[in-house]
């Protein structure tokens, strides 16, 4: 991957794995939870990461976080190397970066006031003096569309949607660069699902954020990403910008997800134009020796089995890991499924 110069965050060969107990005579297995992940997230853009359950994203957005530990590769966010970072070190950089959590309950303190937790975490990132900072939680609860009589409000309070402007509130409190967002509205109902990605979008242009975005929402990722990677067990198999990747996705993965989607025009495709995956993903302790996805892939010829395909890319902008795909771009399979 060439290096972006305008990159806020650039991540190269993350990898997480997991070790397990001693298995049989002593041998220790490895969970290869993330497995060789690099991307960079330009300045004030938003880069999703799409894949179904277990494909790695969520492990990845908390690497990131520095809330898991990492393996091998390298974090850098602008000059700092948040991957090597350790204590006192991490802490101070700590506010450049926040993370937004799918569950806005879970991440809330039930005993704990609206107004404290925004409190708290002004404390706890030195934001401000400490005369101040009540005005300031008051600004932010406004700027996440809250009242500031609702302050006073214990989280049980509120609902679903509000308790995720809250939980805005107190990622932006740091006034962060970067926001993590790990699958921030699948908790909420579908019209408050829309609120608050509008909501965050307005922040986005309003305070210059960069946001990496965890989903298996294609719909909400089409909407919020500007630049999104396809993950399947630990590895990018697919990245393009929004547009490129969604009206010619190429790799077999992505258009199974496409296929499988709801529907992005309705009536427009068939039943039989979908591709169907016959069983579950590998296990990532025991990862095969080719292509991750061979097993599944209705299009996997030998050499899928044995040679693991690498990230490269085919078009401007637009990468793909398999051999079934040309280095001009052009699918070597055939396939009538097109998302529209």
């Amino acid at each position: 991957m060439t290096e972006n110069a305008q990159a806020l965050l650039r991540v190269r060969d993350l990898k997480v794995h997991f070790p397990l107990g001693g298995g049989l005579f002593g041998s220790k297995s490895v969970v290869k939870a993330v497995d060789g992940v690099s991307f960079d997230i330009p300045k004030g853009t938003t880069f999703g990461i799409v894949g179904e359950s277990g494909s790695g994203k969520s492990t990845t957005a908390l690497a990131v976080m520095r809330l898991v530990n990492i393996t091998s590769g390298s974090m850098r966010l602008g000059t700092d190397d948040i991957g090597s970072l350790e204590g006192e070190a991490l802490r101070r950089v700590r506010r450049r970066f926040q993370m937004v959590f799918q569950d806005p309950f879970a991440s809330l303190n039930p005993r704990k006031r609206a107004g404290d937790a925004i409190l708290e975490a002004l404390e706890l990132m030195d934001v401000g003096e400490p005369a101040a900072r009540p005005e300031l939680a008051r600004q932010l609860f406004m700027q996440t569309g809250l009242r500031p009589e609702q302050l006073q409000l214990f989280p049980h309070q509120f609902s679903g949607g509000q308790r995720q402007r809250i939980v805005l509130a107190r990622a932006l409190a740091a006034k962060p660069e970067l926001v993590v967002c790990d699958e921030p509205v699948s908790a909420l109902d579908v019209a408050i699902q829309a609120q608050i990605l509008n909501l965050m979008q307005r922040l986005q242009r309003e305070l210059g954020l960069t946001y990496l975005f965890i989903s298996h929402d294609l719909g909400v990722i089409r909407h919020m990403c500007d630049e999104i990677g396809v993950m399947y067990l630990g590895q990018i198999v697919e990245q393009a910008d929004r547009q490129s990747l969604f009206e010619r996705p190429l790799h077999p993965y992505t258009l199974a997800l496409w296929s499988a989607a709801p529907s992005f025009n309705p009536g427009t495709r068939s039943r039989r134009d979908r591709i169907r995956l016959q069983g579950d993903p590998p296990s990532p302790i025991n990862v095969p020796p080719g292509c991750r996805f061979a097993g599944r892939c209705p299009f996997a010829e030998a050499r899928c089995h044995t040679e693991p395909p690498a990230l490269r890319s085919v078009l401007p902008g637009h990468q793909v890991a398999c051999h079934r795909v040309s280095d001009s771009g052009a699918p070597l399979y055939p396939v009538s499924v097109r998302p529209v």
